[in-house]
């Protein structure tokens, strides 16, 4: 072999070593990459558990090897995030519930706008945005001067429900007005049931199931939108003070279960579970949450609380009330945390989450599942309803909050006349208002769905 031979072979080899050296050291980078991808998510748990959650992270892990998701979280979740925020350590994604004030954390750019990934493609699509995904409505609770800062996931939908066999025994039908009610009410009384129970601990039921639909009822969705953007004289107008007179009148009639003002969610939903009590205002997770105590027989049904007979509200007008889920400004995997939760909106998942769960989902066409018979009848109202409201000054105003709710409680139990009522709503209103320490909302009501 001569020299030029030898020299050639050397370079060769020499080339194949340093191209697979290059393959190698590729290989290595790309592995501690996707080793290091770890995404750390916070739930709420509550009456969906997180089980949901963990089967998507792991369905998410397959899909993307080296990924490593954590999913953790308790009925008390918002305990243990509160200093992790304060600390600029929060997790990657969260869905931190009712316990801690969603708000603030934007006030305090603690969570990011996310209308720049709403406007990319949905998961495993080339095209079209992520946004149109979601009921366009619920999106809406979500924004705050122009941005989106929270996502919605499932979400419930607020209303009375009623005890089927007890009303196909006595040829009952579900009151849709409120002289219905009154003379449905009497009927009921009159067979030794209490019409209507409540959870009287938690005066939020009553304000969602009563006070807020007769508004609307009596004065049109502009109404409670005007209290809920502080509109001067707004909570002591007409039509609060109407929706009131008709609490009380239901009061002084003696149609609300005795000792209801005392009960607790779960004592009220047994009243009504066992017979006890006709109609329970509540959400669509009421039988998610009493399933473990509810006879397998029993059949409830759910109805929108009945309107003024002359009201000027849309009678399709329903409440509802959203899960958000957020991404926190200081995650350490913003991209991924987003592709996730893009994987757990995405219609399939979805559909699956309705059908083992029983509740309804923020995402369009997941209504197309294979409902639960009990979830039928919602379904049905909120494809009808061309008005949707949800109670957000709750959450913009906690003392406001605190006091619509502990004024509805007096109320109930007598201790305060309409008039005296909305008088306190008005003041607690006026001092909102007047305190500048407190960001204040707009809401801006899109057009009918």
């Amino acid at each position: 072999m001569n020299e030029g031979m030898k020299a050639g072979r050397i370079m060769l080899i020499v080339t194949m070593l340093v191209a697979v050296a290059g393959v190698l050291v590729s290989c290595a980078k790309r592995s501690t990459t996707s080793a290091g991808k770890e995404l750390e998510v916070a739930c709420f748990k509550g009456g969906y558990g997180l089980d949901f959650f963990e089967q998507c992270a792991r369905e998410y892990e397959q899909q993307h090897p080296g990924v490593k998701i954590k999913v953790w979280g308790n009925p008390r979740v918002w305990e243990q995030l509160r200093p992790r925020f304060v600390a600029g350590n929060p997790p990657d994604l969260t869905y931190p519930g009712w316990g801690m004030d969603h708000w603030a954390l934007v006030y305090e750019g603690q969570v990011i706008p996310l209308d720049e990934y709403l406007d990319t493609p949905p998961y495993g699509k080339k095209e079209g945005k992520w946004r149109d995904t979601f009921e366009p409505s619920l999106l809406e609770l979500c924004r705050y001067q122009g941005k989106t800062y929270m996502l919605p996931y499932f979400f419930s939908m607020l209303g009375w429900w009623y005890n089927k066999d007890l009303f196909e025994k006595n040829g009952w039908k579900p009151p849709r007005t409120w002289s219905e009610l009154l003379a449905l009410c009497e009927k009921i009384k009159a067979k030794g049931i209490a019409p209507i129970t409540y959870q009287g601990i938690y005066p939020a039921y009553a304000v969602s199931g009563f006070l807020i639909p007769w508004v609307i009822s009596a004065g049109g969705i502009e109404a409670f939108d005007n209290a809920q953007n502080l509109v001067p004289g707004a909570w002591k107008s007409p039509a609060f003070l109407k929706a009131a007179q008709m609490i009380d009148e239901l009061r002084r009639r003696g149609y609300f279960q005795e000792g209801a003002n005392g009960m607790d969610h779960t004592g009220a939903q047994m009243e009504f579970i066992s017979g006890r009590a006709a109609m329970i205002p509540c959400g669509t997770w009421l039988h998610s949450e009493m399933r473990n105590v509810l006879p397998s027989n029993f059949r409830m049904g759910f109805f929108l609380p009945p309107v003024l007979d002359d009201g000027k509200g849309d009678p399709t007008a329903v409440g509802i009330g959203i899960e958000p889920w957020m991404v926190p400004t200081k995650g350490k995997n913003r991209e991924l945390a987003i592709d996730f939760y893009k994987y757990m909106t995405s219609l399939e998942k979805a559909k699956q989450f309705v059908e083992q769960k029983g509740t309804l989902m923020s995402i369009r066409g997941s209504d197309q599942a294979n409902f639960p018979e009990y979830l039928k009848e919602p379904v049905d109202v909120f494809r009808r309803a061309k008005t949707v409201w949800s109670v957000e000054y709750r959450q913009w105003y906690p003392k406001l909050g605190k006091e619509v709710e502990d004024a509805t409680q007096a109320l109930l139990a007598g201790n305060l006349t309409p008039q005296q009522f909305v008088e306190r709503l008005e003041r607690a209103a006026e001092a909102t208002r007047q305190d500048k320490t407190i960001p204040k909302h707009t809401y801006t009501r899109g057009q009918a769905r």
